[in-house]
């Protein structure tokens, strides 16, 4: 009969591609690793990690058998979780993924009062701007920019209004004017984000009684990944950037950025917190999503 824990090390040697980091991450020895294996394909009677001295693979059974696996484990972890009431103390680890700017400047302290309600309860953040597959990473949940009809995972609003706006220091705005019309952004520096080469220099503004937004093409000499670095070039007085309210929405009440053109709305924004499926909606993502909605809305 199959042993739940030979399961659990199974998936877990199959996302590091080593018996060795599955036992340090497991507290285990190698050989304790490596024995849950063997006893997982003699019970399977097929071999599920190609071995060699210098690399580990999943055969092609392996790669069959793992997301059955993984349903497996889920399956019995959601039937523990549902026989928690929601009031008993939340334990455990709660692996999280955000985006940078996001992450830093506003789910920071947001995710650290959390944690003091819950002190039985591990957390673990992943910032960076490049999108989490929910379904290959090792996140129970992650936060994301805007709105997704695919119904592979669940996705529930966090702050569902959020829009983009126009931002400059006042610093960069005595130096090179106030535009007074979306047209006048190409004569300005724009501060731009990109994303696997991909530069986002073409900036998308809805307009009231039309079909269609209106883009324009911005341009300017600075670019970079991470979206942090971005809005702390907009107070630094470099240019001109187009963020998401909650990243700058401090900045603007603090009076290092003004909001420009304040009449034009700004692209949607909706913040949603993604999970791979249902099964995996336990006490601790319920209760963080209803913390979060809370706080965002405020």
């Amino acid at each position: 009969m199959v042993r739940f824990e030979d399961l659990a090390l199974f998936v877990r040697a199959a996302a590091c591609g080593s018996f060795t980091k599955a036992a340090r991450e497991a507290n285990l020895l190698p050989g304790q690793v490596s024995a849950a294996i063997m006893r997982l394909e003699r019970d399977l009677n097929v071999r599920l990690f190609a071995r060699s001295t210098r690399s580990l693979r999943l055969t092609d059974e392996g790669e069959r058998y793992l997301p059955y696996a993984r349903e497996a484990i889920d399956l019995l972890h959601a039937g523990r979780d549902e026989l928690r009431p929601d009031d008993e103390a939340l334990t455990g680890t709660l692996l999280i993924a955000a985006p940078s700017d996001l992450g830093r400047n506003v789910l920071l302290p947001l995710l650290g009062s959390f944690r003091r309600m819950h002190p039985r309860l591990e957390m673990r953040l992943q910032l960076s701007d490049q999108v989490t597959d929910v379904f290959r990473e090792r996140v129970d949940v992650a936060i994301r920019y805007g709105s997704s009809a695919d119904a592979s995972f669940v996705a529930l609003p966090l702050a569902p209004g959020n829009r983009r706006v126009l931002v400059a220091s006042p610093g960069y705005l005595e130096q090179c004017g106030m535009p007074q019309t979306l047209d006048e952004l190409r004569d300005h520096s724009c501060l731009l984000w990109q994303l696997n080469g991909r530069l986002y220099d073409k900036w998308s503004f809805p307009l009231a009684g039309a079909k269609a937004n209106k883009t324009v093409q911005v341009k300017g000499s600075l670019a970079c990944d991470d979206a942090d670095v971005v809005r702390r070039w907009a107070v630094a007085g470099e240019g001109i950037a187009y963020k998401s309210w909650l990243d700058v929405r401090a900045d603007v009440e603090a009076g290092r950025l003004t909001v420009l053109l304040p009449q034009q709305p700004g692209e949607a924004a909706p913040v949603q917190l993604i999970c791979p499926h249902r099964r995996q909606f336990s006490p601790a993502v319920r209760q963080l999503h209803g913390f979060l909605v809370e706080r965002l809305q405020q």
